[in-house]
Order: C-alpha cells, then sequence, then structure tokens
C-alpha cells in the first residue's frame, strides 16, 4: 500500500514556475514508477510526466516537453514535477500517482495522490 499526498500547487502568472510535490508513504517507494497527471474543468485526466523507479529514465507528454521537468527523491520518498514557462492552458488539479510499471497509461497507476490545483493566470 502506497499513500501519496501531493503539495505545492498555487496561482501563478503565465511565464511563472511552480514546483509540485508529492510524498509517499511506505517503504516500497523506491520500487515504483511514478507518474503526474492533470484534470482541466470538463476534461478527461491525462498523462503529463513519469519517471522509473531509480530515476534514469523520464517521459513527458508532448505538451509540456521542454518545460516541465520530472525528478525523484528516494531517500525522501518523494518525486517532484516543476513547471517552468507555465501556460494558462496548464491550469488544472495536477495529481502524482504509482505504479509497478514504468509506464503512461492512466489505468495502469494503482495508487493516486489527491490532486493539488494549479491556476495560470494570462
Amino acid at each position: 500500500q502506497v499513500r501519496l499526498v501531493e503539495s505545492g500547487g498555487g496561482l501563478v502568472q503565465a511565464g511563472g514556475s511552480l514546483r509540485l510535490s508529492c510524498a509517499a508513504s511506505g517503504r516500497t517507494f523506491s520500487t515504483y514508477a511514478m507518474g503526474w497527471f492533470r484534470q482541466a474543468p470538463g476534461k478527461e485526466r491525462v498523462f503529463v510526466a513519469s519517471i522509473n523507479w531509480s530515476g534514469r529514465t523520464s517521459y513527458y507528454a508532448d505538451s509540456v516537453k521542454g518545460r516541465f521537468t520530472i525528478s525523484r527523491d528516494n531517500t525522501k520518498n518523494t518525486v517532484y514535477l516543476q513547471m517552468n514557462s507555465l501556460e494558462p492552458e496548464d491550469t488544472a488539479i495536477y495529481y502524482c500517482a504509482a505504479s509497478i510499471s514504468y509506464s503512461t497509461r492512466l489505468n495502469e497507476y494503482d495508487y493516486w495522490g489527491q490532486g493539488t490545483q494549479v491556476t495560470v493566470s494570462s
């Protein structure tokens, strides 16, 4: 069992930056791949970024590539999402999730956090 708690969301102007954190409970954090997803109002939840168990491999949605960076610190049981050059289209609730598989597919993630709101004003 893995419990995930996101933090770091907020209101930022376009062009600004935020860093999201996701703290995980449990001693098996380092065995899970981690992902970030987001859900905008009235839209489906979509993939943003993922990172494998060691942190050596990551993958990004085209919409955030070059602007967002996912990282993890297994000594702190935490995964991060550094978001730069934010755009109003990035406004959404951001969720972190854990999976035994390194994946971009939402349905392959077993554990989810409660989400953190990111709002980007124009």
